[in-house]
């Protein structure tokens, strides 16, 4: 039931005003103008030698039908390694700065206290959720005002690997007390 609160809540806050410009999967780039020393991108929570795709090789989905007992086996085999996709060991205790989308997990009079930092908008709201080891639990410093549900933010701190199961998906890392600031970008 909660699951379905928090989905519902999700919808409701969140404001296609801050969208306008993004389509769903699309990603944040990274912006030369930021500090580089500690900004990483999404690929590097992945272990090198780990292939997301590997649960479905071989299988030529597009031939497929969504109700062929191959493809819905398929597609669990790929959940269920992606909700225990292997985090990069290199990256626990790095301090970090990434930009990405919002999806509350806690909030209140209208403060963010908790929520999923993922890496392309519409991730857990519109569209499943990404792989455990590209989905961060963040928790800021502070409640954020004014933040809503796939607003783009940049989020920095040190990164912990720790596996959060939530209804909204789940994540292999951890940001406490996490700074959290709005995403900007030139505009060509």
């Amino acid at each position: 039931m909660r699951s379905i609160l928090v989905l519902l809540a999700s919808v409701l806050l969140w404001n296609p005003l801050h969208a306008k410009d993004y389509k769903v999967g699309e990603r944040l780039p990274a912006t030369a103008a930021q500090p580089a020393q500690a900004e990483i991108g999404w690929d590097d929570l992945m272990p090198p030698d780990w292939d997301p795709m590997q649960a479905v090789k071989g299988l030529n989905l597009a031939t497929l039908d969504d109700a062929d007992p191959r493809a819905i086996q398929a597609l669990e085999r790929l959940r269920a390694s992606w909700d225990n996709a292997p985090t990069n060991p290199a990256m626990h205790g790095r301090r970090i700065r990434i930009p990405g989308f919002v999806v509350p997990l806690d909030w209140a009079n209208k403060e963010v206290r908790e929520f999923l930092l993922v890496p392309y908008f519409g991730a857990c709201i519109h569209v499943p959720p990404p792989p455990s080891n590209q989905v961060i639990h963040v928790q800021p410093a502070r409640a954020l005002k004014g933040i809503t549900a796939m607003d783009a933010v940049w989020v920095s701190g040190v990164l912990e690997i720790a596996y959060n199961k939530t209804g909204m998906g789940d994540a292999g890392y951890r940001l406490r007390n996490a700074q959290v600031e709005a995403y900007r970008e030139k505009r060509r």
